[in-house]
């Protein structure tokens, strides 16, 4: 049964039956499939310090984004890259997926390395992110993790598939 349904995810309820034979009722989020790049400077990588409202505050995080109707996911990410940092990747290397929370919700998000990094004319954020681009070294990115800066799971998958540079 749908529960509810938004632009960018719907939700259901429905009763499950477990490999064990338990049956349950459960609650499934069902977003759209998204992106996240982790694009790949000489010196480091350029991360986002963006607001998000669902937790109130800035955080540190890679560039990222929904797929859109029919878009695969290296379409999502060339167009996000260009749209949330300016840049235009000469390489988008696939680096796997992730499912983000999988005890209640199907997300998917495919990563991506960005290498050979141009600027974009195309540049254009949402009216609704408030962003800013940052250069940040190996080093800095390596501490920032280590001392919760850094706290944006997809990010940190990112920089552990392909932080050996």
């Amino acid at each position: 049964m749908e529960i509810f349904r938004g632009g960018k995810l719907w939700i259901e309820k429905k009763k499950i039956q477990l490999p064990n034979g338990v049956e349950k009722d459960a609650v499934i989020v069902h977003p759209k499939g998204a992106v996240a790049i982790l694009p790949v400077t000489e010196t480091g990588y350029l991360l986002l310090r963006q607001y998000r409202y669902a937790v109130g505050q800035y955080i540190w995080e890679a560039p990222a984004g929904t797929m859109e109707d029919g878009e695969d996911p290296i379409e999502t990410a060339r167009r996000e890259l260009i749209e949330e940092a300016g840049v235009a990747a000469g390489n988008l290397i696939p680096r796997g997926f992730i499912y983000t929370t999988p005890g209640f919700t199907d997300e998917k998000i495919w990563l991506f390395e960005a290498r050979d990094l141009t600027p974009s004319d195309e540049f254009q954020k949402d009216a609704d992110e408030v962003i800013e681009v940052m250069d940040v070294t190996r080093d800095n990115t390596d501490a920032m993790v280590t001392d919760g800066t850094i706290c944006d799971a997809k990010t940190i998958c990112l920089l552990h598939q392909c932080g050996e540079g």
